[in-house]
């Protein structure tokens, strides 16, 4: 493994622990199709208690919140910034959620950029990667 491929994922306790303790989360990539992935795990995460503020630039508001077009234009603190987005769109969404002093990087299933971790941990930012916050969730927080 080269030194830009060490990540390791937080300990199942460590990621209970971030579920229980952070409860607004930017969900960037947010669709309003009931259908995609990213739209279940927002409605489940909405289903328990969580404040989901929907990212996604060619909506105005989804699951009943209002939709913005970047982490910047977000009014208020963001703790966790769940990512829906490739992999190669991940290094500018670090870079925001470090601007804007997020608590938690989490990068859904299949979503895997080394280097972006990497810089987001060394500006002081948890990072979950390739784990799907939903299955966590459903597991360590019921």
């Amino acid at each position: 493994m080269s030194n830009s491929q060490q990540h390791t994922n937080p300990a199942d306790e460590q990621i209970k622990q971030i579920l229980q303790k952070y409860k607004k989360v930017a969900v960037v990539g947010l669709s309003p199709d009931s259908s995609r992935p990213s739209n279940g795990v927002a409605r489940y995460l909405q289903s328990k208690g969580f404040t989901i503020i929907p990212v996604n630039p060619e909506e105005t508001q989804i699951l009943g919140e209002k939709a913005y077009p970047d982490l910047s234009s977000i009014p208020e603190k963001v703790e966790i910034v769940d990512i829906f987005r490739r992999p190669e769109y991940v290094p500018p969404i670090v870079n925001e959620a470090i601007k804007i002093g997020a608590k938690v990087i989490w990068m859904q299933k299949g979503v895997i950029n080394y280097p972006a971790a990497l810089k987001a941990s060394q500006n002081g930012i948890m990072v979950v990667m390739d784990r799907c916050m939903f299955k966590d969730c459903r597991v360590l927080c019921e």
